[in-house]
């Protein structure tokens, strides 16, 4: 049975794109369809924003990819890959995801994280003390179980692959 959104929920999609792209690509071996994942985070409700949380790296391959989440109604927020003495690579979104919902959440209903990091379980419960409605999207296979639990909905991409991943 699908739950019923009221259609007056002013909603804001936070998507995590890391996040997801790599557990698509582990876990399937394929591309997220963040037009469907959109969809699906609006429900027909209000739709005031997305943010697209995004790296760049030195080539720039990824511009094509940045201009179709625009296309899609997505603000990216971009960042680019920082590379350490030694070849590590870093690109951590977390603080800013955190920011954005905070500075956001008062004119906002739902907001809808797409991520199934645990480090993101503090977020999920001040929104939800703040009286909020805080839906979470993501992988089941590699999203945090207590994330998933402390949502007031989990939405399982595993159970819709067709739905949620490119061919």
């Amino acid at each position: 049975m699908a739950i019923v959104k009221p259609k007056e929920q002013r909603v804001e999609v936070l998507i995590d794109v890391q996040n997801l792209y790599h557990s698509a690509k582990h876990l399937h071996k394929a591309r997220v369809n963040f037009a469907e994942v959109l969809k699906q985070a609006i429900s027909g409700r209000k739709f005031i924003r997305a943010f697209g949380y995004v790296v760049r790296t030195k080539t720039g391959e990824e511009k094509p990819f940045f201009d179709a989440l625009t296309k899609l109604g997505i603000e990216t927020r971009v960042r680019d890959l920082q590379e350490f003495y030694g070849g590590a690579k870093k690109a951590d979104w977390d603080v800013g995801i955190v920011i954005d919902a905070i500075r956001t959440a008062s004119s906002l209903d739902v907001i809808v994280l797409v991520s199934g990091d645990g480090d993101f379980i503090a977020l999920v419960e001040y929104l939800k003390n703040q009286g909020k409605r805080v839906e979470v999207m993501a992988f089941g296979r590699t999203a945090s179980g207590k994330l998933k639990e402390i949502a007031d909905e989990f939405i399982d991409l595993d159970q819709q692959l067709n739905k949620f991943l490119l061919k």
